[in-house]
């Protein structure tokens, strides 16, 4: 044993004891050095005769495939040669002179396919100009038996991997060469190749059936390019279909044969020549092979076959126009349909063959067919079957998906995902064949109930969903009459108790189906006393899940939305039933559970809130159920605020939670009731809910600090100001004043939406509360925000920045709502003077250089208002002295000007055009406003900074006198890129 052999052994841990990394690195180095030496090749075919290590065999093997591959180019005639007749000796088992007789076919898989892609890669440089007659030569060694077939297919194989297949990447040169070998094989040899594997088949198909197997597989690769009469005749088929169909052969070689068939059907050419080749391969005799053993490696295989087979018959069908030739298709489709469908319900499917895909075709092809005959009823009734079947969970999960747990909620959503086609499917199908898919939902209801324990839950939940997806393909006049079968679905499904019911995935399910076919129940209202009894019963509101409990209180304020008036003479029973629910709400054990996400259970009270806030509930009655739910929650809050000062740090947390269970649930209850009924038709009402609002403004009061609560108070104030209406005046200085009293700036954007609601409302009847207020807002914001841009870099994207930012932009609307809202006036008082140069800077920073080019928008619109509100007319006092001044030398040039001339404003972009647009419209509104004050500066002052020519000054003057803006947008927008254009980036303003 030689040192490289040595290093070879100690490269792959086959040295005899311990090895540490250094000696391993050492090794790899002098294996390294080997492989760059002139005479590698040699050295690797002289080991390869001799060494009986597989290590040392892989190693030179894989050596010679580097050194093929990078130095061909640059090899000597004799190199070439040598290497040639050497790996082709060690292929066909030669040996390479009088001495030497390789013996590496005698080594594992690994080897044989290492040595078989050496010989391809030799194939790919030199066949067929050096080396035409390869695969010829090849062919007598064949006859020394099953070592060399095998070597054969794995060459075959290799070559396909390597160098034909079009299942890899490859590149033009790659591409190029498979064409060229494609071709010569063809021309050359393919026939005999063929013809060598129809000998060995048959030869060795009792003797060698896996060495049989190898020869089928390697074919199958091959007959998507070759000539297809070459299997496709008297004696290749026959052999194939015998093979598929012997009993007694082995499942991978009958499988194999059945890969061949597939090949075959699936063989790309011209639409009629492949519905002849269809029909001739008579493939029903394998249709009952499918039904053998569900799970056998051959079932498998038929069933790729069938469904392959199948999508080719669709497609003739779907691409052929004469009626024969559709006539044929859909004879041979109806023939195979059966076992597909047993495949699609039985067997594990090909993952390149998607039953949802084939299937909506189909389906498609239905549409053409109209009526539909027998045979595409029944096949209506199997694609349904097959829907169902696909749609059902697996029972394994059953415990996961009930608690949903993290194993549950990955498996509900791959389901989620994976039925969205099959919804899809089961719509189209309920289009073409609406009767046949209600009787069959009907019949999977009725049986689902009766099914068995094990299955119950996943049956159940399976049939409910097709209900509820067929809902979506029912027009609305169809939901609301109940054609068909659809009324007789309903009521069996607010009839039937499921004995199910009580896991998740089920209930869930019930509830969403019920709500889908609510309108139904809206034109047929007997139906609604056993609606409500669903919802209100433990198999909705009362569900022992509080995740299906909680999801039943959303659906039920749906259906209350939806029926409304409707439900009056319920409203008794309905209350009656919600009082532990009520309760619950508010009780400590339900504030302490997590309430994350919209459905924490407060829709109950919103729903509770539609039903008694309608107007044609009796205002006794009314004020009498408002006073039972608002009271005593009212004296609760009051309650704990009272003992507040007491609360040890341990027992207050639950205490607050409390409270703000108590402010959801009253916020929710207020949004039944409207303006009108609380202001106009019944004050009496308005009063309760003003009474309310005293009581939770305490909140603020006792709980200064606390940000939740904080912001549960805000939510119903933002409640209040759109119920009460201005009545609610009174008491917004005393709101405002506790919120803004300990605001952060998070919580400080919450504010601001609060005052942009009500200025949106109130308009300027808000204008002395705001002027009150202005000054502390101001101060506050201007206090924590820069005045120009934020920091920008690494380390400054900290959530501190991004609540920064997010203040400023409440600030842009909320200065933008005061503004056009005729309340500009307010930043006049004695008050806010202070504030008014850091507001003028900062919408001016902002207009010319903010990255948000809504918010430029906004604040150029926010100057034009102001130019129109502060400057009457040309020549007149200024209202605000030194605003014109501001205007013209400072926004007029640089934003008007200077920041369209910037590279970065760009005019293909729909954003920045509307906002160039307002830049125009601020040009003539200062014009209007400034007269020859604001032409004067912006010709004599930013014109010439811009190098603008005296010709081009006079036309924008013209246009800016002129009447016609868009005249003035179209002139502008060429003046400022011919600017750009003799710039060309010289001049960068800012």
């Amino acid at each position: 044993m030689d040192d490289l052999e040595k290093a070879i052994l100690i490269l792959f841990d086959e040295w005899g004891g311990p090895i540490d990394e250094g000696l391993k690195k050492q090794a790899k180095d002098y294996c390294d050095e080997n492989k760059e030496k002139p005479l590698i090749c040699s050295v690797c075919i002289e080991k390869l005769c001799f060494s009986n290590s597989v290590q040392v065999q892989f190693w030179c093997l894989q050596t010679l495939h580097e050194v093929i591959r990078v130095r061909y180019s640059s090899m000597s005639l004799d190199e070439k040669f040598f290497i040639r007749k050497s790996v082709f000796s060690f292929a066909c088992l030669e040996a390479i002179d009088e001495k030497n007789v390789a013996r590496v076919l005698e080594g594992p898989a690994f080897i044989k396919n290492k040595l078989a892609q050496v010989l391809v890669t030799l194939i790919y440089f030199e066949y067929q100009l050096i080396w035409p007659s390869v695969f010829v030569d090849f062919m007598p060694h064949l006859s020394k038996g099953a070592v060399v077939i095998d070597m054969f297919c794995r060459v075959l194989n290799a070559l396909d991997e390597e160098v034909i297949s079009l299942d890899y990447p490859r590149t033009s040169g790659e591409l190029e060469a498979a064409g060229r070998i494609k071709d010569a094989m063809r021309h050359q040899c393919i026939s005999q190749i063929v013809r060598a594997w129809y000998d060995i088949v048959s030869l060795y198909r009792n003797s060698d059936q896996e060495l049989c197997t190898s020869v089928l597989e390697s074919m199958k690769r091959y007959i998507s390019w070759i000539d297809i009469g070459l299997i496709v005749n008297d004696a290749f088929l026959p052999l194939l279909f015998d093979i598929v169909l012997a009993v007694g052969l082995l499942e991978q070689f009958r499988g194999a044969a059945a890969g061949c068939l597939l090949a075959v059907v699936s063989k790309r050419m011209e639409s009629q020549a492949k519905l002849s080749l269809l029909q001739s391969l008579q493939i029903s005799r394998v249709f009952g092979l499918v039904a053998e053993d569900g799970d056998s490696e051959l079932v498998s295989s038929i069933a790729t076959l069938l469904t392959g087979y199948a999508q080719e018959v669709l497609e003739c069908f779907k691409r052929l126009n004469s009626e024969e030739a559709k006539s044929v298709s859909m004879e041979l489709l109806n023939e195979a349909l059966p076992s597909v469908f047993y495949v699609m319900r039985n067997c594990e499917v090909d993952a390149s063959f998607s039953i949802v895909q084939f299937l909506s075709s189909y389906v498609g092809t239905m549409r053409s067919l109209s009526p539909l005959r027998e045979k595409q009823l029944v096949h209506v009734g199997h694609i349904l079957e097959v829907i169902r079947a696909q749609i059902c969970y697996d029972p394994t999960y059953r415990n996961n998906l009930d608690i949903l747990d993290k194993i549950g909620r990955e498996e509900q959503d791959r389901m989620v995902e994976f039925r969205k086609d099959l919804f899809v499917l089961l719509r189209n199908v309920g289009r073409v064949a609406p009767d046949v898919t209600q009787v069959f939902i009907r019949n999977v209801l009725v049986s689902s109930v009766a099914s068995s324990p094990d299955r119950n839950v996943e049956e159940v939940e399976a049939a409910l969903a097709l209900f509820y997806a067929l809902g979506e393909s029912v027009s609305e006049d169809s939901m609301r009459s109940g054609s068909g079968l659809l009324s007789e679905l309903v009521v069996m499904l607010l009839s039937t108790r499921f004995p199910c019911h009580s896991h998740r995935l089920v209930a869930l399910a019930y509830l969403e189906t019920v709500t889908r076919y609510m309108k139904h129940v809206q034109e047929n209202t007997q139906y609604i006393p056993i609606v409500l009894t669903a919802f209100l019963d433990e198999r909705g509101i009362h569900h022992p899940n509080i995740n299906v409990s909680r999801r039943a209180s959303y659906l039920f304020m749906r259906v209350v939305k939806l029926l409304k008036v409707k439900l009056v003479p319920f409203i008794e029973k309905i209350l009656q039933n919600l009082q532990d629910t009520v309760a619950q709400f508010t009780s400590m054990d339900y504030a302490s559970k997590d309430h994350s996400g919209c459905e924490d259970g407060s829709h109950i009270f919103e729903a509770i809130g539609l039903l008694i806030g309608m107007e044609d509930v009796p205002l006794e009655k009314q004020s009498e159920y408002l006073s039972a739910l608002l009271t005593p929650l009212c004296q609760q809050v009051e309650a704990l605020l009272m003992n507040a000062k007491l609360l040890s740090p341990e027992e207050a947390p639950a205490k607050i939670a409390i409270i703000q269970q108590i402010i959801v649930a009253i916020n929710s209850l207020s949004k039944g009731f409207s303006e009108r009924l609380v202001t106009t038709s019944r004050p009496a009402i308005g009063l309760m809910f003003k009474q309310t609002l005293d009581v939770l403004l305490q909140v603020l009061v006792v709980y200064p600090k606390i940000e939740p609560l904080r912001i549960k108070v805000t939510s119903f104030i933002h409640r209040m100001v759109d119920t009460l209406g201005a009545s609610v005046f009174p008491y917004l200085p005393k709101a405002l004043e506790q919120l803004l009293a300990e605001s952060e700036p998070k919580e400080m954007v919450g504010f601001l939406l609060l005052l942009n609601q009500i200025i949106c409302k109130f308009n300027t009847l808000f204008h002395d509360i705001l002027e009150e207020v202005f000054p502390t807002i101001a101060g506050r914001i201007f206090n924590v925000i820069p005045r120009d841009a934020f920091p920008s870099g690494p380390g400054t994207n900290t959530e501190e920045i991004r609540e920064l930012q997010e203040l400023q932009r409440t600030l842009y609307t909320f200065l933008h709502v005061i503004t056009t809202h005729k309340l500009s006036s307010v930043f006049l008082s004695p008050k806010s003077t202070p504030f008014l140069d850091p507001i003028m800077q900062l919408l001016l920073f902002s207009s010319c250089h903010h990255k948000d080019i809504l918010v430029r928008k906004g604040c150029i619109q926010i100057f034009i208002t102001l130019i129109k509100d502060w400057c009457a007319s040309p020549y007149s006092e200024e209202k605000v002295p030194g605003f014109q001044g501001f205007i013209i030398e400072h926004f007029a040039t640089n934003c008007c000007l200077y920041s369209v001339l910037d590279r970065s404003f760009e005019f293909r972009d729909a954003n920045t055009y509307v906002l160039f647009g307002e830049i125009v419209l601020a040009q003539k509104v200062m014009y209007e406003k400034f007269g020859d004050a604001f032409l004067r500066h912006f010709l004599s002052k930013g014109f010439p900074a811009a190098h603008c020519s005296q010709d081009l000054a006079e036309q924008y003057c013209q246009r800016l006198q002129g009447n016609d803006i868009k005249a003035l947008k179209s002139f502008y927008q060429s003046h400022i890129e011919n600017l750009r254009m003799q710039q060309n980036g010289s001049l960068v303003f800012r």
